[in-house]
C-alpha cells in the first residue's frame, strides 16, 4: 500500500506502508539512535510526533515483550528508509510490522530519511501528516498546516495513567535490601519503565501517580522523594503539574527528568522555549560543569528551559549540551532539588548517566529521618 508523508511547508515524501493504515498527524522529528527502535516507539514522550529513524535499516531484530518503555506505543507515525521484514533474534516474538499493526501505529518505508533529516535540521521541526488514505498531495499539505502541532497543547493528559499503582518491575527477580525502605513517589507525565527499573534496582519502593494528583495526596503517603518524569509536548501547557511542583518544593527531595526539569524550571519562575528541531537520540554530548566530565546521553525533547530566565541566586546550572549550549541540568542551592534534561535511565542508549539515580537515592537517604 502506498503512503505519503506531507510536511506543512509543502515537502512530500512517498513510500510504502507497513503497520496500520489510515491517517495520522504530528510533528515530524528525527531520532539518531542506531538501535532501540522498540524503546523509541513505546516512549510516551513521542506522543504527538511522527518519528523518522536516521539509521537506514530498522526492524532486523524484531520486537519482544521486554524492551518496552510504557504500556503501549504513543507516537503518531514511524518513518524508516528500509524496513526489514526478516527478524533475526532469539528474543523476537513478532516482526516490527506486526507490532505496529497490532498497536494501530502507522509506518512508512522507502523514505529518503537522510534528506528528511537534513530538511528538518535546516527548516526546523514542522507539522506533518502521514496517510495511506488521501493521495492528494496539496490536500495533505493543507491538512498538515491545519493540524494543532505541539505548542500550547497539553499532551500529558493523553499519556498519564488513570490511577496510582506500585511498580513491581519487568524481569527483576531480586532487588537489594535497604536498612530502611525508601519510598519514591513518581508523578507520571509519561514516565519510561527504565526510570522505574533504575529506582527498583536500588531498593526503592516505587508508587506511580497520575499527573493530575494533588500535592496533598502525594504528601499523605509520606514518600521520601518525588521523581518528576519525562513526558510529551509543551510544558507550559501542563499548568496543573507546575502548580503541584510549586506546592511540593521544599517539602521533599525532588528529581526531575526531561519534562520534569522543564516543570521544575517553570515552577521556580523560569521560562521554556521550543527548540528548532529538538534533541532526539542516543548520542548527545553533555558536560558536567562541576567536574568538566563529558557524558554521552539519551535525549528526547522539543522544548527547553531558558538559562537566562532562572534566578541564579537560588539555582545552579549543572550541565550544558555541547552541541548547542542549551540547558541540560540544574540544582537548587538551598533545597534538595535537582534535574536533568537528558535521560539518565538510557533505554535505549548509553548508560553513562545512571549514577544520577544513585545521587537521588543518596539525597533521599540523607533526608529520610525528616519524613
Amino acid at each position: 500500500m502506498k503512503a505519503i508523508l506531507a510536511l506543512e511547508d509543502g515537502t512530500i515524501f512517498k513510500g510504502e506502508s507497513f503497520g496500520a493504515a489510515g491517517e495520522r498527524f504530528g510533528e515530524a522529528v528525527f531520532n539518531t539512535s542506531m538501535s532501540g527502535y522498540q524503546e523509541v516507539i513505546t516512549d510516551p514522550s513521542y506522543k504527538g510526533q511522527i518519528v523518522a529513524m536516521t539509521y537506514p535499516l530498522i526492524g532486523n531484530y524484531g520486537t519482544n515483550d521486554e524492551d518496552v518503555e510504557s504500556r503501549r506505543p504513543f507516537l503518531e507515525g514511524f518513518v524508516v528508509k528500509e524496513y526489514s521484514k526478516v527478524a533475526s533474534s532469539w528474543r523476537s516474538r513478532k516482526s516490527l510490522g506486526d507490532y505496529l499493526t497490532q498497536n494501530n501505529v502507522m509506518g512508512i518505508e522507502g523514505v529518503d530519511t537522510r534528506a528528511l533529516t537534513l530538511h528538518i535540521r535546516r527548516q526546523g521541526a514542522m507539522k506533518a501528516v502521514l496517510s495511506t488514505r488521501d493521495p492528494d498531495e496539496k490536500n495533505l499539505v493543507e491538512k498538515a498546516k491545519q493540524s494543532p502541532g505541539l505548542e500550547g497543547v497539553d499532551l500529558v493528559k493523553e499519556v498519564t495513567i488513570d490511577r496510582k499503582y506500585v511498580w513491581t518491575g519487568i524481569g527483576l527477580k531480586a532487588r537489594p535490601a535497604l536498612k530502611k525502605r525508601i519510598k519514591v513517589a513518581v508523578l507520571d507525565c509519561g514516565v519510561k519503565y527504565s526510570s522505574l527499573q533504575e529506582l527498583l534496582k536500588r531498593g526503592c519502593e516505587v508508587t506511580v501517580y497520575p499527573a493530575t494528583t494533588p500535592a496533598a495526596d502525594i504528601l499523605k503517603a509520606r514518600p521520601h522523594g518525588l521523581l518528576l518524569s519525562n513526558g510529551p509536548g509543551d510544558p507550559a501547557a501542563v499548568t496543573y503539574v507546575i502548580k503541584t511542583v510549586q506546592q511540593l518544593l521544599g517539602r521533599l527531595p525532588i528529581f526531575g527528568i526531561c519534562l520534569g526539569q522543564q516543570m521544575l524550571g517553570l515552577a521556580m519562575g523560569g521560562k521554556t522555549f521550543k527548540l528548532k528541531f529538538g534533541h532526539h537520540g542516543g548520542n548527545q554530548p553533555v558536560k558536567d560543569l562541576a567536574t568538566g566530565k563529558v557524558s554521552i546521553s539519551v535525549q528526547n525533547h522539543g522544548f527547553c528551559v531558558d538559562i537566562d530566565s532562572l534566578d541564579k541566586k537560588d539555582i545552579e546550572i549543572t550541565h550544558i549540551n555541547l552541541n548547542d549550549k542549551t540547558l541540560e541540568g540544574i540544582r537548587h542551592k538551598k533545597l534538595p532539588v535537582f534535574s536533568v534534561q537528558f535521560h539518565p535511565e538510557a533505554g535505549p542508549g548509553p548508560h553513562d548517566c545512571t549514577y544520577m539515580f544513585d545521587e537521588f537515592v543518596a539525597m533521599m537517604q540523607k533526608k529520610q529521618g525528616r519524613f
